[in-house]
């Protein structure tokens, strides 16, 4: 596993879906229970940001970055500015795999940029769904972000980062199919195709 890879293709990924956002969709219902577009926009940049603040300063703020007017601006300035970031670390040779402080702990840089490309894939994902667009996530990236998603999701992510899984792993058959699955989403068609709606979660 690259974790340099794993982040570019998730970005670019999710930057396609952030792609079909049309103006004045953010109210839009999502697969994120309790957000609307513009929420989980605002959270994937937060998250990007957080990520940035890692791999170019060696700390991960516990502070959520201030709300922006333009989510979608926003996230596309800060995915440019992470793979510049992860570019300037990546060409360093270091003796150690250098570790990020994050709150009172650390991660090493790799499992931090793998563990932030699951979560932007996954967001990636519910963006799209969103949008009423079926944008599956590449199998080949969703496989190698499953063993991550399985390592890093603990039961205590349920609930608050994460729903319950849905049905059992042998369900699925894609490996995209399996990676939503296991981290509390339905893969099927898109749902959301109108207004903000309920949000729909099994």
């Amino acid at each position: 596993m690259n974790p340099g890879e794993l982040l570019e293709r998730s970005l670019a990924y999710a930057l396609g879906s952030v792609a079909v956002v049309a103006p004045g969709s953010l109210g839009r219902a999502t697969p994120c229970s309790g957000w609307d577009l513009g929420e989980l926009l605002r959270h994937l940049d937060d998250s990007v940001d957080a990520l940035y603040e890692g791999v170019a300063a060696g700390r991960v703020g516990l502070c959520a970055s201030p709300a922006v007017a333009d989510p979608v601006c926003a996230f596309r300035e800060r995915a440019c500015a992470l793979l510049g970031a992860w570019a300037v670390v990546s060409g360093e040779v270091p003796s150690v795999e250098p570790s990020v402080g994050v709150g009172d702990g650390s991660l090493d840089l790799g499992l931090l940029a793998a563990v932030g490309a699951v979560e932007i894939a996954v967001h990636g994902w519910d963006v799209a769904q969103a949008c009423g667009r079926s944008r599956p996530i590449p199998p080949a990236l969703a496989a190698e972000l499953l063993p991550v998603a399985r390592w890093s999701v603990a039961d205590a992510d349920r609930g608050v980062r994460f729903a319950e899984p849905v049905g059992a792993p042998s369900s699925w058959s894609r490996p995209g199919d399996r990676l939503l699955a296991f981290l509390g989403r339905r893969p099927s068609p898109p749902r959301f195709l109108s207004g903000p709606g309920p949000v729909c979660l099994p």
